[in-house]
């Protein structure tokens, strides 16, 4: 067996046996199923490792209150001043970093396996002006993140589709979010999603991911009724 494959194994191993609620998701498609525009080894280590580390990270800062495993991942980051002081930095860092590695996989698929609709490129023509123009507004927004971060298309509480960036592990459903929306799309732009591959150059990146987007999920959740939202209460 590879190296790489066997710690892969171990690591998977660990995880499913790891204390708490929070389990590593597996990837919904091969490590090589997005080549050429993201590579094998990058998905092996951006998913079981990266990922992984934010899952064990927020399992253990909540096992001094283990009654929050009970809570939905959502709740939790939804409603982070409402956790014991002690544990926000580390929920907001590494439920934040979960969600959004969740949210970043389960976006993304085979190229030409999940082609835009003409109703989805409608809604883009209503929102942005052109299909063009949504994916330059979307690359901008990649290039201007300073640091790292993420480029989210979000449904706002008004049903309008708008493009923003967070820093970080943040999300538009945190509190703390500048403009708060649903998420239907996001570009992870840590040097670590990228950099084996591309170096540098994450204008390539984000243009190579309109090759690989699940647009079937994105139509989906952009459709998707809002939920009612529960408030956590510790």
């Amino acid at each position: 067996m590879k190296p790489l494959k066997s710690l892969t194994l171990l690591l998977l191993c660990f995880s499913l046996f790891s204390y708490g609620q929070f389990k590593l998701s597996p990837l919904p498609y091969n490590y090589n199923a997005l080549e050429p525009y993201i590579d094998s080894t990058t998905m092996h280590f951006h998913h079981d490792f990266h990922h992984a580390a934010y899952v064990n990270n927020l399992n253990k800062a909540l096992e001094k209150y283990p009654e929050l495993y009970k809570k939905d991942l959502e709740q939790l980051i939804k409603n982070i001043s409402k956790l014991p002081i002690d544990i926000q930095t580390a929920v907001r860092n590494n439920g934040g970093g979960v969600y959004n590695h969740n949210f970043y996989f389960n976006i993304m698929a085979p190229s030409g396996t999940q082609p835009m609709s003409t109703s989805l490129e409608k809604q883009l023509k209503e929102n942005f002006g052109s299909v063009d123009a949504f994916k330059a507004q979307f690359e901008r927004a990649a290039l201007g993140r300073f640091g790292s971060g993420w480029v989210w298309l979000i449904k706002d509480q008004s049903g309008k589709l708008r493009i923003i960036s967070t820093p970080n592990q943040d999300n538009p459903l945190m509190e703390n979010s500048e403009v708060k929306g649903i998420p239907v799309l996001t570009l992870d732009v840590w040097e670590h999603a990228y950099y084996l591959k591309y170096q540098y150059k994450r204008a390539a990146y984000a243009k190579a991911f309109w090759n690989i987007v699940n647009w079937n999920e994105v139509e989906r959740l952009i459709a998707k009724p809002p939920v009612v939202e529960i408030e956590l209460y510790y």
